[in-house]
């Protein structure tokens, strides 16, 4: 594997990891539309988990504060300190990973074959609409009044996310916003949630995984360029949502999911 396409592999899992156009679809659309399949099933999977990680660390670094605050909260009655707002938060927000954590384990040999790109294509278009719908309905909820029965919502929308072009943000900002909360909030939840989901799969997919030691440095330099373009793409959605909707992403998907599937009705590809 080429440096280069590592980092350009990383770059597009970076920014869209947090921006709700699917990560793992634009990952499989650059590989297909550059040729790039030189790798076998199983490093392809253990790269595209090392970005996934190292997004992670970009997003820690720029929600430190709040990941900080939700930590110290959710661990406040082992200092006899009672819960409150901000550690029932922490701990529904650890619920969150439960149905795409159980999807995952139980789906995990199916998981592979769901990267064809006619159904990545249709998924950006579908679920791009999904988002514009439920981006028009009210905003009535802030990030305080997170319920458990929220978490668990959002977490099923995380867990059809394991179908590339659905995107993890995307739906669980569309369940966001279906359950009525303001965008910011919304934006802000989906990026929390996304941390223990990203870290658990992370350890489960890369604990046994077979590295060979020629692919560490484009391994390394895929992690570091995810890791940057990470932490812009969370400072530039949270930017964004204060003062503008959803709509630029939904014309995003629409328009990507419509030209691959052009491109594969003319064989260009």
């Amino acid at each position: 594997m080429e440096i280069l396409h590592a980092i350009v592999l990383g770059i597009v899992q970076g920014l869209s990891e947090f921006l709700p156009i699917s990560s793992s679809g634009h990952l499989e659309l650059t590989r297909w539309l550059f040729g790039w399949d030189a790798l076998d099933e199983e490093l392809e999977t253990a790269f595209d988990v090392a970005v996934h990680m190292g997004t992670l660390v970009g997003a820690i670094a720029y929600l430190r504060r709040d990941v900080w605050r939700y930590l110290v909260a959710g661990f406040g009655p082992l200092r006899h300190e009672p819960l409150g707002v901000d550690g029932r938060i922490a701990w529904f927000l650890v619920a969150s990973a439960v149905p795409a954590g159980l999807t995952g384990v139980l789906l995990k040999d199916q998981i592979g074959d769901l990267d064809r790109i006619w159904v990545i294509a249709v998924m950006l278009i579908v679920f791009g609409l999904v988002l514009l719908i439920a981006d028009r309905l009210p905003q009535r909820k802030n990030l305080d009044e997170f319920s458990l029965r929220d978490a668990l919502a959002m977490g099923v929308g995380q867990a059809l996310a394991l179908q590339p072009g659905v995107s993890r943000s995307g739906a669980t900002l569309s369940v966001a916003r279906g359950l009525g909360f303001d965008r910011d909030s919304a934006a802000r939840l989906v990026f929390l949630m996304s941390l223990p989901i990203i870290a658990g799969a992370g350890v489960f997919s890369l604990a046994d995984a077979d590295i060979p030691s020629s692919f560490w440095p484009p391994f390394l330099w895929g992690m570091a360029a995810a890791a940057l373009t990470g932490w812009a793409a969370v400072w530039g959605t949270l930017k964004l949502v204060r003062s503008h909707s959803f709509a630029p992403f939904v014309t995003y998907r629409v328009v990507v999911g419509a030209s691959a599937l052009l491109i594969l009705a003319t064989g260009w590809r």
